[in-house]
């Protein structure tokens, strides 16, 4: 079965980058919203907000969906050094979940690469 992905973007910098992985492996992409509601397990792609912040839309759908997400992923700024892709360190350390990949802005075309191998592995 293929990975399912669950992602959240605020500027377009993480759909873009789940939208290049759709192109290559045709792969299902949902977008969280505040009402969306999931039973299939998945894996998660948020970005950092605030200079190291999980975003507070990430936060309510993990309340109410973290026993669905298998692996965490997250994009930042290399500009906010320690702090870069700061947001798949909290969730993976509140969630104990895995981090599988975290990318630059909307992510290079072997950043896309990484994680679709990651996620084949997860199979």
């Amino acid at each position: 079965m293929a990975p399912l992905i669950y992602y959240d973007s605020k500027t377009g910098n993480v759909e873009r980058f789940v939208n290049k992985i759709k192109v290559v492996t045709g792969w299902d992409i949902v977008r969280i919203t505040d009402d969306l509601e999931i039973k299939k397990p998945g894996h998660l792609v948020t970005y950092t907000t605030q200079i190291g912040e999980v975003p507070e839309r990430t936060v309510d759908f993990l309340k109410r969906h973290a026993k669905y997400i298998m692996t965490v992923s997250s994009s930042g700024n290399r500009n906010w050094g320690a702090n870069f892709a700061k947001a798949a360190e909290k969730i993976a350390a509140a969630y104990h979940l895995p981090i599988l990949l975290q990318f630059e802005l909307s992510g290079t075309q072997p950043d896309v690469q990484k994680l679709i191998h990651l996620l084949n592995q997860d199979i």
